[in-house]
């Protein structure tokens, strides 16, 4: 079970800088790429998202699925409920950043 906590643990660290990558980059999209106002944008937007979700859920999601499929049910329920958790956690700490910052 340390194995498995220890891997959702980098796998919610991985999700969580991608995750502030992006938000970085949608911070200041009007600085880095100026200011677009075509369809473009909205093309870029929704294919980010997609491929966001894709990561996200190869990086939380995979190897949860991986387990159920090799009936090792246990571990997959352990392993979504780790990376839940971890992922609480970063938001909680995000949040107590953001009050302190404020």
């Amino acid at each position: 079970m340390k194995k498995i906590c220890l891997s959702s643990f980098v796998n919610s660290i991985i999700t969580a800088t991608y995750i502030t990558g992006v938000a970085f980059i949608m911070f200041n999209g009007d600085k880095i790429f100026g200011k677009i106002d075509s369809v473009v944008s909205v093309i870029a937007f929704l294919t980010l998202f997609v491929l966001s979700a894709l990561v996200v859920g190869g990086l939380l999601l995979a190897k949860p699925i991986m387990n159920y499929i090799d009936n090792k049910k246990k571990e997959a329920v352990y392993m979504l409920i780790a990376s839940a958790g971890w992922m609480l956690l970063f938001f909680i700490i995000a949040m107590v950043i953001m009050l302190i910052a404020k």
